[in-house]
């Protein structure tokens, strides 16, 4: 599929490729969602994606997506749209009002701004993922390796929080399977089953090795 291709095309195989990959490890063709990424690409790139069936997004910032997404959830009321990116505490209630999942949990004051105001929002509670900074890159954001059980076990006891999962982001110019391997094997120590990894170019592999959501963004919408 060319970069030139329509966005619908590109979806349905970006969809099929996915499914095959599910197949191909012996998990149901739906074990796998995928999270169309759509951070800096405008309404106009987006609609032809939601047009042709897509309902899960994913988007970096909370003012981003507070500038379009409304006008589209409009239209498309059954839409979930997933947080990504770092998300600092100052804007924890402008994204509750957003997003009905947040795959970047990964320090204590943001638990505990959470646990502030989840009970004020109008909305339900969002799914939480912590992110994992499983190559211990310094400018990476994320809870390390060797921190994350007890992390985890702080989100349930001191802040009240229902994690469901885990994210990570392999090093880029790393292979990315142990980077899900760890991450899997991290979330099975601690009886999570949700693990958003995988993006445009290693979907495959993060599927392969047990991924729940994988973020797709430039497969689908070309390059940013």
């Amino acid at each position: 599929m060319t970069a030139a291709a329509p966005v619908a095309l590109r979806l349905a195989e970006v969809r099929a490729s996915i499914a095959r990959a599910c197949r191909d490890a012996g998990r149901p063709d739906e074990a796998a969602r995928l999270v169309a990424v759509s951070k800096t690409f405008d309404a106009g790139d987006i609609r032809p994606a939601l047009e042709a069936g897509q309902r899960r997004f994913g988007e970096n910032r909370v003012q981003e997506a507070k500038a379009k997404w409304p006008e589209l959830k409009a239209d498309y009321p059954d839409v979930e749209l997933h947080l990504i990116g770092p998300l600092q505490s100052n804007k924890v209630r402008e994204a509750l009002a957003l997003f009905d999942v947040i795959h970047t949990l990964d320090r204590p004051s943001l638990a505990k701004e959470l646990a502030k105001e989840i009970p004020k929002s109008d909305r339900p509670a969002p799914r939480l993922l912590v992110q994992i900074n499983t190559g211990e890159e310094p400018q990476k954001a994320g809870v390390a390796p060797l921190e994350a059980d007890a992390f985890l076990k702080a989100c349930q006891a001191d802040y009240g929080l229902a994690v469901q999962g885990l994210m990570c982001i392999p090093p880029a110019g790393e292979p990315a399977a142990p980077h899900f391997a760890l991450l899997a094997t991290i979330a099975r120590r601690n009886g999570l089953s949700t693990l958003s990894m995988g993006m445009s170019g290693d979907y495959e592999t993060a599927v392969a090795l047990g991924a729940t959501y994988v973020r797709v963004g430039s497969a689908i919408f070309g390059a940013r």
